[in-house]
């Protein structure tokens, strides 16, 4: 069980902070909470927070002056007038009840966020069910190459910010937008980037009816004077997007979409294309990422850029070289002489789409070590992940990641394994899928690291 949301709102928030000059978050340690306590001690406020786990995003905050604490404790509030918490933490989080029983005013992360982004011209908000660290990272980068200065807060990390997030002027903000326990609908864009709409978070949405009513309601908060940048080519986006009020921008390859991508020519998996916008040229992009997924996350990209007044050519050419981001197709090395990467994708949709992208690299067997990523979503679309683990040659299946769930569902790696066919096997350890690969993995061969939990721990026993 996790914490809620609050729902304070913008207007709401200033007044609650008014006077107030110490903020602690707790669990600073998480891509976005990071992101926030830094902006937050930028504008002048002593920041603290807690987390478990020294890690180089919490480096990085120490290094700014940011007190840290590696455990939970009631003590470490003493001195802070504000929380922001993450809603991942338990209800009984030692800190949280403390500061819940001394009357001091709580935030979550998603609430804070809205907040934080009411000072900024263009804010860039990119959801959908897959695709969001990618596309965000996509738009990072494609702004500072086009001098939009952008303050970025994305779920991934990116070489060229140096982290997961950048401190930029106040002109253009862009953040990744997380549907989870409808997150995104305390935020405050005024360009809203979806990408795509499916059935995701099982735990939370119960139907894709949920889901797109969700989608909407993020869409709507951009008001009449916005825009929606949408997948024009996904049929639950177009059904989420009936009735929206700002100005509708599309992308896709479709036909009807605003701004399309003609002329796509492949090179080791990797598209270039000619960008259109309602029938005329706009600019040309090579993209050194693999994979047809990616043209859509460039066109989105482009959009946004072109709505925020950036110059087309220095916005593809941003985009041409975006390299990816962190634990997106990440290339982490060579291990055995066999090329190993590192991905995040965690639902059917996405493992389809990375292994084809890879499968386009034109590599010889695709192996895939995968960790599923929690009980509900591996109970709920158990045939649509034995399908999509079907792309790689070699499935090797460690045990689910739990995350905030307990196992009452019956569901496992072993059966997932089962299910799957000769091709899979279930390795209790990362060291027993090691094994494996080094048995029968050969040179030309591809290694994919791929879940959204803790299967990355893998690479130090690669060496990698």
């Amino acid at each position: 069980m996790s914490v809620e949301n609050t729902h304070y709102g913008a207007e709401n928030i200033a007044r609650i902070l008014s006077g107030i000059s110490s903020i602690y978050f707790i669990g600073i340690g998480g891509i976005n909470m990071s992101s926030l306590a830094h902006i937050s001690h930028i504008r002048g406020y002593r920041v603290g927070g807690s987390d478990q786990m020294q890690t180089a995003l919490t480096d990085r905050l120490t290094e700014a002056g940011i007190e840290i604490f590696y455990s939970h404790e009631a003590s470490h509030i003493e001195g802070y007038e504000a929380i922001v918490y993450t809603v991942a933490i338990a209800p009984d989080n030692p800190e949280y009840s403390a500061a819940l029983a001394k009357g001091i005013p709580c935030i979550s992360r998603a609430d804070f966020l809205g907040f934080i982004m009411t000072g900024y011209t263009n804010r860039v908000g990119v959801s959908g069910m897959h695709g969001k660290s990618t596309c965000t990272s996509m738009c990072a980068l494609s702004f500072m190459h086009a001098g939009g200065d952008p303050t970025v807060l994305s779920g991934a990390t990116l070489a060229e910010m140096g982290g997961a997030y950048r401190i930029g002027g106040e002109q253009n903000f862009v953040f990744e937008a997380c549907e989870y326990m409808d997150s995104f609908l305390d935020f405050n864009p005024n360009i809203a980037v979806i990408l795509n709409i499916e059935l995701d978070h099982v735990d939370y949405f119960k139907s894709i009816t949920q889901v797109r009513r969700s989608f909407s309601d993020y869409a709507a908060i951009t008001g009449p004077d916005g825009f929606a940048v949408v997948n024009g080519d996904d049929d639950n986006v177009r059904i989420a997007m009936a009735g929206y009020a700002g100005t509708l921008v599309t992308f896709g390859l479709g036909e009807g979409c605003d701004y399309t991508a003609y002329n796509i020519e492949y090179i080791s998996g990797m598209a270039s294309f000619d960008i259109y916008f309602r029938g005329n040229y706009a600019a040309h992009v090579s993209l050194s990422v693999p994979g047809k997924h990616n043209i859509y996350n460039a066109l989105a990209a482009f959009a946004a850029g072109m709505i925020c007044g950036l110059d087309a050519e220095a916005v593809a050419e941003g985009l041409s070289h975006y390299l990816g981001a962190g634990r997106r197709m990440e290339y982490k090395g060579k291990w055995n002489n066999v090329d190993v990467y590192d991905d995040y994708a965690h639902h059917p949709t996405e493992i389809t789409v990375t292994l084809g992208g890879f499968r386009d690299m034109g590599f010889g067997r695709l192996f895939c070590i995968y960790q599923p990523h929690t009980y509900s979503r591996t109970e709920a679309l158990w045939d649509d992940f034995t399908s999509a683990l079907n792309t790689a040659d070699r499935v090797l299946l460690v045990d689910i990641y739990a995350a905030r769930e307990t196992d009452t569902l019956g569901v496992s790696s072993a059966l997932l394994a089962q299910a799957i066919g000769e091709k899979a096997d279930y390795c209790p350890t990362f060291e027993d899928a090691i094994a494996i690969l080094g048995a029968e993995a050969r040179p030309g061969d591809a290694i994919v690291v791929m879940g959204a939990g803790t299967v990355y721990h893998i690479f130090p026993l690669l060496g990698l």
